[in-house]
């Protein structure tokens, strides 16, 4: 039982990371370019 309560909150905290990365990319934002595409003439998107 322990293990499955580990592995819901496991997958959540992973759903919300992926969540808030596709969010930002909507955004414009990117890790790869510094947290701001609009200085990296198109190559993060």
């Amino acid at each position: 039982m322990g293990t499955a309560i580990v592995l819901v909150i496991l997958i959540g905290v992973v759903g919300l990371i992926i969540r808030k990365m596709v969010k930002d990319k909507k955004a414009g934002k990117s890790l790869q370019c510094g947290q701001d595409c609009k200085h990296c003439s198109g190559h993060c998107h």
